[in-house]
């Protein structure tokens, strides 16, 4: 485990973007099929391969990079590592920034799936209120933010799935 984590480390000091491009989809793909698994129990012959490819491939070309940008620009707005810090980047992320990218990110995949602009946005007005998937962000996420902000390097940050 520590050989496969040191050549973690040295792909990552090599190619930054690239391998948290890699991670974000890999990691996408995998809460799909914990998802599709473990929560809506439909054991491998109900398995969609096809919603697993689909989620993944949100990962590498949405969150990745848009995550990964987000976390580097927030990182020049509000520089440091103080607990401070961490706080206003915390409020910052999830006031500002995650309502859009959870907008973004329903939309993508309702448009992956086939649903109309009419139909993704009336999921989008569905989820974003209470007791969905908006609010459930604001109770887990901040801990994990500050967390995140404060203790994680900006290379090793990795985006929250929505």
């Amino acid at each position: 485990m520590a050989a496969l984590w040191r050549s973690y480390q040295r792909l990552m000091a090599q190619h930054p973007w690239k391998v948290q491009i890699l991670t974000a989809g890999s990691l996408v793909g995998v809460g799909d099929v914990i998802s599709q698994q473990l929560v809506e129990r439909r054991g491998l012959r109900g398995h969609s391969s096809r919603r697993t490819l689909k989620m993944m491939a949100i990962g590498f070309c949405f969150v990745g990079p848009v995550v990964g940008g987000w976390y580097q620009l927030l990182d020049r707005l509000i520089p440091g590592n103080t607990r401070m810090v961490a706080l206003k980047k915390m409020a910052l992320d999830q006031v500002g920034f995650a309502p859009c990218f959870l907008g973004c990110f329903l939309a993508i995949a309702g448009a992956l799936n086939g649903l109309s602009a009419e139909e993704s946005w009336a999921k989008i007005r569905r989820v974003s209120a209470p007791p969905h998937a908006l609010s459930s962000l604001f109770q887990l996420w901040p801990a994990v933010q500050i967390a995140n902000f404060y203790f994680i390097p900006l290379n090793h940050r990795f985006p929250p799935e929505g």
